[in-house]
């Protein structure tokens, strides 16, 4: 037979959690202070003009959505896709002796296919930037009627 606790369950457990339910109301009133100061100490806002952005104490000029040329957004994604395949190498690596001559094999697979991506991307001219002059490609001619 086991010995009785000298307290009941739920006084014990209640006992437990005094120092999570200070952690949390330490929490609040840290949130609450916060803000509180921020609204004392802040800047008052006059509503006579509308609102501008701030930009780190300069005045904003222009439009905030420029229009961002395509090239920026594949570079984005050749990143995200070319930086994968360091993550599936770094697992490789770190896994190295165990996978033995099969997973030797397989990462050079892989890496194989990511060379002829690469090579497809390249020839299709997905990393080429310049006017197509500046490409290496042959200008058209314009043809004489």
């Amino acid at each position: 037979m086991a010995p009785e606790s000298p307290m009941p369950e739920t006084a014990e457990t209640t006992a437990n959690l005094w120092p999570l339910a200070l952690y949390a109301a330490l929490v609040l009133v840290t949130a609450a202070g916060m803000l509180l100061v921020s609204y004392v100490l802040g800047p008052r806002q006059n509503r006579a003009r509308p609102p501008e952005p701030y930009e780190s104490g300069m005045v904003p000029t222009g439009s905030a959505r420029p229009r961002i040329a395509v090239e920026f957004y594949l570079v984005a994604v050749f990143f995200v896709i070319f930086d994968l395949e360091a993550v599936f190498i770094f697992a490789w690596a770190t896994a190295v002796r165990e996978v033995g001559w099969a997973g030797y094999l397989e990462i050079l697979l892989f890496i194989a296919i990511l060379i002829v991506g690469l090579i497809y991307l390249w020839r299709q001219g997905a990393l080429d930037w310049g006017p197509v002059a500046e490409r290496g490609r042959p200008r058209e001619r314009p043809t004489e009627e």
